[in-house]
């Protein structure tokens, strides 16, 4: 009986910690505002661009993010666990290739990958492949291919070097992990459902949306909490100046893989966001920035990190980071010289 007692004491602790956090921040906004005229801070122009950045991050990412937890749920319910472990070769290549053939058949945004990963993950999918799936996933997709190459319809090498440096740094990165990472990175594993489909046999669409909702949750407040942060960078951090730190070879490309970053663009529509470079960047820091944004992104590394534990993120990024500023480099000096 302790036991039940402690077990239910902790999550109160742990909100009662995040109501004194809200309640200091409220304490805090209330102090900020107090030192502007009545009116005067909702006239703000950078109030307004953070109202307009969070807003179209959270509209444009809410849909990919509803796809994915769907998805999730028809995994959970529709595909047993015997049969996924089939579906996945045991041989590391194959199953690399597996994972990216998953991706032009599911062609997820990288919002909706994390909670769809979860699933396979507790379903048997190897974390290399799973990994492979979410950093190939969300670029090399039909979807994806075509934004690029409308895009950039007068340089075509460009998309095709943003699919080919994405396949690669996926499969390199998959294959250390399946070399070195032996021991489950989940920071929470689920529990068995076996027992679950048994009573929602006659009603398994009551199944479904019962899980898509508790994920659409579970993964929303992530988003929402990635789309302020961006909301913020973009309202106080001056493009005009980043730009004006990336005029050299390797800095560009440095620069490109921040902004990335930063703006945290869904990949279908990232093109055409590099493409307003084009006169003042190289190619390989705008290929850099179509890669490694969709791979790795603030609002992405959150969702992750509730996924993951966190040294095993940090260590997948630094993987990505490393991977995709040395081949994009190689580019400029190669393929798109």
């Amino acid at each position: 009986m302790s036991n039940v007692m402690t077990t239910r004491d902790k999550p109160r602790k742990s909100y009662t910690n995040l109501f004194a956090i809200v309640c200091l921040a409220f304490i805090a906004a209330m102090y900020i505002l107090s030192n502007y005229a009545p009116g005067t801070i909702l006239d703000s122009p950078n109030l307004l661009i953070f109202k307009t950045v969070f807003v179209s991050i959270v509209l444009e990412t809410m849909p990919f993010l509803w796809i994915g937890v769907f998805t999730s749920a028809l995994l959970h319910v529709f595909v047993s666990d015997r049969l996924m472990k089939r579906m996945i070769p045991k041989n590391p290549i194959l199953g690399i290739i597996a994972a990216s053939v998953l991706g032009i058949i599911f062609p997820l945004c990288e919002c909706g990958m994390v909670p769809a990963i979860r699933r396979l993950i507790n379903k048997g999918m190897p974390l290399y492949v799973a990994i492979t799936f979410i950093l190939v996933g969300p670029i090399v997709n039909p979807i994806v291919f075509w934004s690029t190459l409308t895009a950039f319809r007068g340089r075509p090498e460009i998309a095709y070097a943003r699919m080919g440096l994405a396949f690669a740094v996926a499969l390199i990165v998959g294959l250390i992990i399946y070399r070195f990472v032996r021991a489950n990175q989940m920071r929470v594993q689920e529990p068995s459902h076996s027992h679950e489909h048994d009573h929602h046999r006659d009603n398994k669409l009551v199944t479904v949306m019962g899980h898509a909702i508790s994920e659409f949750f579970d993964m929303g407040k992530f988003i929402i909490f990635g789309a302020f942060l961006v909301g913020l960078l973009q309202t106080f951090v001056s493009q005009a100046d980043l730009v004006a730190l990336g005029q050299g070879q390797g800095s560009a490309n440095a620069l490109m893989m921040g902004l990335g970053f930063i703006l945290s663009l869904c990949s279908t529509s990232d093109a055409f966001v590099a493409q307003s470079f084009v006169t003042t960047f190289t190619p390989g820091s705008l290929v850099a920035f179509m890669v490694f944004g969709p791979m790795l992104n603030l609002k992405g590394v959150l969702m992750m990190s509730a996924v993951f534990r966190t040294k095993f993120v940090i260590m997948l990024s630094a993987f990505v980071i490393v991977l995709v500023y040395v081949g994009t480099l190689a580019l400029d000096y190669t393929f798109l010289k």
